[in-house]
């Protein structure tokens, strides 16, 4: 059988980077084939590649056994090859029926004007197909993270695609849109679509994959198929080495003195009445659905988002803040769980990057930057956190994904602040980034930092969390200790508000 996608030999370098080396990858018609890699192995560069994004520097590439060279991703997707990136690729200032139909919209009389309506029902079928339940005519600024990618999703599913490359669909995605696009995916895969899958989320290989390539520093480590390879294995091959995956000794809640505490919040439909405590030296973990509000209350107390009431103490002393600046002046950091929109500035280098929330320290006469203590704090931040760039000097934006959140981190470590929340700290990083982030939030900890940790993984706040506050509809329902929370006992106080409901 004639594959629908083959590459041979395939190499790729930016400047100062060898991206792809000797790369080989086949996709069979009906088949999910996973890419698997730390990040900085490749996998995004191989698939915008085959989606026409970058062109090969050398190689072969064969689409249903001709050789084709993509010169832009229109031309791939005419083809029947799309992509859904990593990182959002939507128009915020737009509906999300324009989103998915952009440059194919329905015309009217003469077609000298847009047809609304018939964009609108369109999307609607498309969206109905998905059991997703989104107005076609929302703009996608208002939507959040885990909405938006449900549109990129949709948007992709509206061309009649033949390849369909998913790159980190589901990291923000909860468990049931998961089962939602894994339908999807399935039904994709009986018509014969032939799917490409990128995930750093283990438990997903086997539910979902039939083969599985992995990827190491830009080169082919092997071929293997997912029903006859372990998860061990799998991971052997990425990291190259033994990965010591135990969990971070958790420190003694509450020994330390409170360091924030909120009392009666409201911010909104989705911040409602939450009161919290947090101490020196513990990570909070803040656990939910989707939709449960845990994002707008570090938004509110970061001064993102308007607060209406309540009150914040920081270590003790009430204070008021009502933008970003107030609480960074207070000692209050937050890593947004969108590192593109509201954690960096992509076209900007590194070493910018990481000094640009402390940048009046890094000032001669309020005016002339220092240079040199620029670059030793960048070449600092760049070893501690293991970041993979050729230079300091190096556009954010040609960084991978898990890259890209170490700059974040790097950026916050470098202010110093007291207290942090981390929203989502691990999307889109691969198994080893993560345990690095995992010991480097317990290190953090251990010096006496306060850390508000944000997760849709029940696993990751299980293994981090020293308590564990549940939200869901806005509402905090239940605290646990470390010691007596189970997935089970998260679940339950998570959908407590549905279940009272339903009741």
């Amino acid at each position: 059988m004639t594959p629908l996608i083959s590459v041979k030999r395939l190499n790729k370098s930016f400047p100062g980077v060898r991206a792809l080396h000797e790369i080989q990858f086949e996709l069979m018609a009906g088949e999910v084939h996973t890419v698997m890699g730390e990040n900085g192995a490749g996998k995004s560069t191989l698939m915008k590649i085959l989606a026409g994004v970058y062109t090969r520097d050398s190689g072969e590439m064969l689409y249903d056994g001709q050789p084709v060279d993509f010169s832009s991703p229109r031309e791939a997707q005419t083809m029947g090859v799309c992509i859904i990136h990593q990182e959002l690729q939507l128009m915020n200032h737009l509906s999300v029926a324009q989103n998915m139909f952009i440059g194919r919209e329905p015309r009217g009389h003469l077609g000298l004007f847009l047809d609304e309506d018939k964009l609108n029902a369109q999307a609607r079928e498309i969206l109905a197909r998905m059991h997703v339940n989104l107005d076609p005519r929302a703009i996608v600024g208002t939507l959040t993270v885990a909405s938006q990618q449900m549109v990129e999703i949709a948007k992709a599913l509206s061309f009649d695609s033949r390849v369909l490359i998913m790159d980190e669909p589901t990291s923000a995605l909860n468990d049931a849109e998961i089962a939602e696009l894994f339908r999807i995916i399935r039904e994709l895969k009986s018509r014969g679509v032939g799917i490409i899958y990128i995930s750093h989320k283990m438990d997903e290989l086997k539910q979902i994959s039939d083969r599985v390539t992995v990827l190491r520093d830009g080169e082919y480590v092997a071929t293997v198929t997912a029903r006859d390879s372990s998860v061990e294995a799998i991971i052997g091959m990425m990291v190259g080495r033994s990965l010591t995956d135990a969990a971070p000794s958790q420190s003694i809640a509450g020994a330390g003195e409170v360091a924030l505490e909120v009392k009666n919040l409201n911010a909104g439909p989705l911040v409602r009445d939450v009161s919290f405590t947090l101490r020196k030296g513990e990570i909070l973990g803040f656990a939910g659905l989707m939709g449960a509000g845990r994002t707008e209350v570090a938004r509110a107390v970061f001064g993102a988002d308007p607060i209406e009431s309540g009150d914040i103490l920081v270590k003790g002393t009430k204070v008021t803040i009502r933008t970003p600046s107030d609480a960074v002046a207070r000692g209050i950091g937050y890593l947004s769980e969108d590192r593109k929109r509201f954690g960096l500035a992509t076209g900007m280098d590194v070493e910018s990057n990481i000094v640009m929330s402390n940048l009046g320290k890094f000032l001669s006469l309020k005016v002339f930057l220092r240079r040199a203590q620029i670059r030793r704090t960048a070449a600092h931040f760049i070893t501690l956190l293991a970041i993979r760039t050729p230079s300091a000097t190096q556009e954010v934006r040609l960084l991978s994904g898990g890259n890209q959140q170490k700059i974040v981190i790097a950026k916050w470590l470098e202010r110093d602040c007291d207290v942090l929340f981390f929203d989502e700290p691990t999307r889109g990083i691969d198994v080893g980034a993560k345990s690095e982030i995992y010991k480097l939030l317990r290190a953090l900890a251990d010096q006496g930092k306060a850390i508000v940790m944000i997760s849709s993984e029940l696993p990751e706040i299980l293994r981090m969390s020293d308590r564990i506050v549940v939200m869901c509809e806005g509402r905090i329902t239940g605290e646990l200790s470390a010691t007596e929370a189970t997935q089970e006992s998260i679940m339950q106080l998570a959908t407590q508000r549905e279940t009272l409901k339903a009741a």
